[in-house]
């Protein structure tokens, strides 16, 4: 544990790792300000001192969750003509159930005003869903372009369904639910060899 008045390091990863782990093992009503610290192993008080309380810290999780998937997608654009295209959407959809994903979104869920805070902050730009479908459509419609895909794809209804077909099962995942993401690879691998 970090001694009183020393700086730690890192702390909202910290946090929200420590947040993760909680949800993932306890489920989401396990899910306390001192649940989280103790599992960080710091002072029980430093979540309140970065956060105005659990709700803003759970839709600053979720929040910089989406972040780190949308950079992903961003990222599709230099992976254009290499390594497969299924595996490079499915590498981006897969970001999505990294770090308890399922139960984060699901925990957001539960808590009207962490999901309000969500909801606000996507609607004033944050990247989020939208985002990571509009980064995929442009990979898609560059690797139509080198002949990597079927030159029928439509690329924004495929990134639409990739994304829509993520939401759901994270929407629909809890801990101890069968593992989604099978389900969403096999989804890619269709989606991208066409007919």
């Amino acid at each position: 544990m970090s001694p009183r008045g020393v700086a730690t390091p890192d702390v909202r990863e910290r946090l929200f790792a420590a947040a993760e782990r909680v949800v993932q093992r306890d489920g989401p009503g396990a899910l306390t300000s001192r649940a989280v610290t103790t599992e960080a192993g710091c002072a029980k008080g430093l979540l309140h001192t970065h956060f105005a309380g659990l709700d803003e810290f759970v839709a600053e999780l979720c929040l910089d969750r989406f972040a780190r998937t949308a950079a992903k997608a961003r990222a599709l654009s230099g992976l254009t003509g290499q390594g497969t295209v299924a595996g490079n959407v499915d590498a981006v959809a897969l970001a999505l159930f990294e770090s308890g994903g399922p139960a984060v979104s699901g925990l957001a869920m539960t808590r009207p005003a962490a999901a309000l805070r969500v909801r606000e902050a996507l609607e004033g730009g944050a990247p989020g869903f939208t985002a990571i479908q509009e980064a995929v459509t442009d990979y898609l419609e560059a690797e139509r372009r080198l002949g990597r895909v079927p030159g029928a794809l439509d690329a924004g209804t495929a990134a639409l369904t990739v994304v829509g077909t993520a939401h759901h099962l994270l929407m629909t995942s809890w801990p101890g639910a069968p593992d989604p993401r099978p389900a969403m690879t096999r989804l890619v691998a269709q989606l991208v060899a066409g007919p």
